[in-house]
């Protein structure tokens, strides 16, 4: 046997993780393996135990629907649950505890590091486990104004007091503002998910759109945006971004350096 990881989450069949931390493991020549499983969310906890007692299992990646759920079952000693609120990562120690933490804050920002937000309007779509990570880096980066579209406008009131923010709540069949930052943190566009709508003609002209569905890659959203001449930001910086951070916990070892495109290319063939 050698060690290996997984991504969890219901559905998963789309996952590009498995490639991502493949291609890694193969670069560097690490004896290990990384898998997806699909996990419902009534058979989280017996899954988290399973894999606890496999010395062999170094962690798992965790998606739809599982980010806030899965802080039920596992340790927690970074406080996730008060400063962000989900845990995307799943890690397994020498003694055999299990710890969770999150990488998709730091993997959703990376893309936009170079860009000043300090006291810019930004509209979020969404309000679940990706969400809270999103709102967490964009309250660090000292973003003004937050929109936040949910189906359910209830269901998001309390995001923005958890992370200091000031906005405002509306539907998803609401206007969008014109904001500086669109991200859609939903699964909506998804392969097998309804697609997502949006009238993006609210925006000004240098207004990004950062979508993190990844599969498809061009999701309906990012091909409007690209349609009005848009700067956009594809799924793939994040989850390549978060996978980063999440491999060397597993595997203690740091992605390999100058192999991005490569790994790109593969990603998008």
């Amino acid at each position: 046997m050698k060690p290996y990881a997984e991504v969890i989450g219901d559905p998963i069949a789309h996952s590009k993780s498995p490639l991502i931390h493949g291609f890694w493991l193969d670069a560097l020549g690490i004896d290990g393996d990384y898998r997806r499983a699909h996990v419902k969310p009534e058979a989280l906890e017996a899954y988290i135990a399973d894999r606890k007692a496999d010395p062999y299992w170094r962690g798992c990646n965790v998606t739809i629907p599982h980010k806030v759920a899965v802080m039920d079952v596992v340790d927690d000693p970074g406080d996730i649950r008060r400063t962000i609120g989900a845990m995307n990562t799943v890690v397994r120690q020498p003694d055999g505890a299990l710890i969770g933490t999150n990488t998709d804050a730091a993997g959703f920002y990376a893309p936009l590091a170079e860009l000043d937000l300090d006291g810019a309007a930004v509209a979020v779509v969404g309000a679940g486990g990706a969400a809270r990570a999103v709102l967490f880096a964009l309250a660090r980066a000292g973003v003004a104004h937050v929109t936040i579209l949910n189906r359910s406008p209830l269901k998001a009131m309390g995001l923005l007091a958890t992370f200091g923010l000031k906005g405002e709540v509306v539907g998803l069949d609401a206007a969008l503002p014109p904001v500086s930052l669109l991200v859609n943190s939903s699964s909506l566009g998804m392969t097998g998910q309804p697609p997502l709508d949006l009238d993006l003609s609210p925006l000004p002209e240098d207004a990004i759109v950062y979508d993190l569905v990844y599969a498809p890659l061009r999701t309906g959203l990012l091909k409007a945006a690209e349609a009005r001449g848009l700067d956009t930001v594809d799924g793939l910086d994040m989850l390549v971004g978060q996978a980063a951070l999440a491999f060397e916990l597993f595997f203690g070892r740091s992605p390999p350096e100058g192999r991005d495109d490569e790994l790109r290319s593969l990603l998008t063939t």
